[in-house]
């Protein structure tokens, strides 16, 4: 169980918003392509998400290699802060969170010095908010990986695949 369904235990689940609410979140709006792809393609019913980054509402994005210039405690954080930007593309692409049935399978990538091996437990700052946000549909397949360097040094990039009711 996740730290919001005691609350909600007995009654209707919180919807997405209020579960966002709860958190203290305000979506951002999505943040725009790095460079020539989509930030997300509608195809049936599933949602395939482009990777974001850690992009705060300002633009700035947090880079440096996790195991040398950023701990895993920051990095946890930052890949907290692109599931919330996944989650603006979401709702930019859906209109309503509600729309979602189950977050299927994250991939995450951690920019990390060769000997870090913590990649799942950065990673769980997204997966963490998913659970937090949508409940047992938050609940996913994951793969959390090492990378050599990302775009622009981010410190993590994060894509995910969605599936939506009918």
């Amino acid at each position: 169980m996740n730290s919001l369904d005691h609350k909600t235990k007995g009654r209707a689940p919180a919807s997405p918003y209020q579960r966002l609410a709860a958190l203290g979140i305000d979506l951002p709006p999505a943040p725009p392509p790095i460079a020539n792809f989509v930030t997300h393609v509608l195809e049936g019913n599933i949602l395939y998400l482009s990777g974001q980054g850690p992009r705060e509402v300002d633009g700035q994005l947090h880079a440096g290699k996790v195991g040398a210039d950023v701990d895993v405690e920051s990095a946890y954080e930052h890949a907290r802060l692109t599931g919330i930007n996944l989650l603006a593309v979401m709702h930019d692409a859906l209109g309503d969170l509600g729309r979602v049935k189950r977050v299927v399978k994250l991939l995450g990538m951690v920019n990390a010095v060769p000997d870090f091996a913590d990649h799942p437990q950065v990673i769980n700052g997204c997966s963490d908010l998913m659970i937090d946000v949508f409940g047992e549909a938050g609940q996913h397949a994951r793969s959390a990986v090492g990378f050599g360097s990302l775009p622009g040094n981010i410190t993590v990039e994060i894509e995910a695949i969605v599936s939506l009711h009918d």
